[in-house]
């Protein structure tokens, strides 16, 4: 696909090309992947000015979004991805791989920085979602910060810089500029912009900025950073769609090709026919595994996987405490990220009744669950939030339109994002073409099975089993 810039995008692209460690600030949906994808490549192989860029992001997003993002686009696909994940002896495998990109998580990086010592190789960082490093307590930031001479470009990337405050600010600051700008200590800098809030007997639980010190701040970054909400600069309609995809494990992805095999060649051989109550119980046995656990015939649910559930925590925390109408499909699914939620902090509420809602649209929710076929219609839920979290996705098109209606709708102020963790190589890719599509659905969804079972079983055929 040929990539063309917006106006915006363009302009951070340059700035990427002329400040050697920046802070690109953008909000979710204003394309900061493709605009350093865009930068590397120009100062790779147009400049020659970088050799080995580092990648560090969050998890789910480490595994496949980089590489996702980097082949979907013309002229980025040259670029060579070399992902270190898994066990100690794949990450070493995958650094001693030639490429362009080395690609870890954030929880890696005091491993990778500990492995290299004095010889670290990698003249560019790029750090995905760098409100992770916020912390100058971390591991990660001391071990990050230690290398800092090291690495001649550094960009950073979040939506949301200081979602807790201008402190915040300090040590991903500090990573671009060695404390150039908010000083070389962080009490430096908490004595110079904050006064004390609430205290204890001998202990300050909180700090208050003194007045004029967003002002101070935000003028002293301003050369090397860059802030855009997307409500100023995405030349989009008022609703966002932003697809996560989400990798299964090798385990997984073995159990969910079994068991599409095994479904499959129980159904009966009528040429390439199939009944539409056939094609929804497969359907749906797909869709279920691919969250992460399926129906026994007793209603008993097993687990296979947690792959989506981690997905779906790492996105929570990207929208740093913005609350989220998060639905899902199987009641298994609720009752899993139920257990996952119950070890954060979170307010979380299941939609029952008008209590509920009015709740939610007071302000009083963080995390609303709700399914798709009790709420999609009636419910006035746009006051409390701008996010919808597809944990488990649908066929019906009216029903996943009318869902997502209840907040895209008047009343709302802020540009609704409708985020769908989809798993790859599952169902639910040709869930989410389907609805690309809106109309004739059904007739699609039945179109795509059909092919999917005729290759299932020549490939049977041809094995002999």
């Amino acid at each position: 696909m040929e990539f063309r810039p917006h106006a915006y995008q363009a302009h951070c692209i340059e700035k990427i090309l002329q400040i050697k460690k920046l802070g690109l600030f953008l909000d979710m949906g204003l394309g900061k992947t493709v605009t350093t994808l865009t930068a590397v490549k120009e100062l790779k192989y147009n400049r020659f000015q970088v050799r080995k860029v580092l990648v560090i992001a969050p998890k789910k997003v480490a595994e496949g979004t980089w590489t996702r993002e980097k082949d979907k686009w013309d002229h980025t696909s040259i670029l060579r991805v070399s992902t270190v994940l898994g066990s100690q002896a794949k990450r070493i495998r995958a650094l001693n791989m030639p490429a362009d990109l080395y690609i870890t998580n954030r929880e890696n990086v005091t491993w990778l920085v500990d492995y290299y010592r004095n010889s670290w190789p990698f003249d560019m960082v790029v750090v995905d979602e760098s409100s992770s490093f916020k912390s100058h307590k971390a591991k990660r930031f001391k071990s990050l910060a230690s290398v800092s001479s090291h690495i001649d470009r550094m960009v950073e990337l979040t939506g949301t810089p200081s979602p807790n405050g201008l402190e915040d600010l300090w040590a991903q600051i500090y990573l671009l500029d060695n404390g150039e700008r908010l000083g070389k200590r962080y009490t430096q800098f908490r004595e110079r912009y904050f006064d004390p809030g609430d205290r204890g007997a001998d202990v300050i639980y909180n700090y208050k900025a003194k007045p004029g010190s967003e002002e101070c701040i935000l003028q002293k970054i301003s050369d090397i950073c860059i802030s855009m909400k997307a409500e100023d600069y995405l030349e989009l309609p008022e609703i966002t769609y932003h697809e996560v995809p989400v990798e299964l494990d090798v385990k997984s992805r073995k159990a969910y090709g079994d068991l599409e095999r095994k479904m499959v060649l129980e159904l009966p051989e009528e040429g390439d026919e199939i009944s539409v109550a056939s094609a929804a119980a497969l359907s749906n046995k797909l869709l279920q595994l691919g969250n992460g656990a399926i129906y026994d015939d007793d209603r008993n649910y097993h687990e296979v996987h947690g792959c989506k559930v981690e997905a779906f925590l790492e996105l929570v925390e990207s929208l740093q405490g913005k609350p989220a109408l998060v639905f899902y499909n199987f009641q298994h699914d609720k009752v899993r990220i139920l257990d996952a939620l119950a070890k954060t902090r979170l307010r979380v509420r299941i939609l029952q009744n008008a209590v509920d809602e009015d709740d939610w649209n007071a302000g009083r929710i963080d995390i609303l669950l709700a399914h798709p076929a009790s709420s999609a219609y009636g419910l006035n839920l746009q006051q409390g939030g701008n996010h919808v979290v597809w944990f488990g996705l649908t066929w019906n098109y009216e029903l996943y339109a009318q869902a997502n209606k209840r907040l895209h709708r008047q009343g709302q102020k802020e540009r609704v994002i409708v985020h769908h963790l989809v798993c790859t190589g599952t169902r639910d890719e040709d869930v989410m073409r389907a609805l690309g599509r809106k109309d004739n659905v059904q007739e699609w969804v039945m179109e795509s099975l059909r092919a999917r079972i005729k290759a299932i079983r020549e490939e049977n055929r041809r094995i002999g089993k």
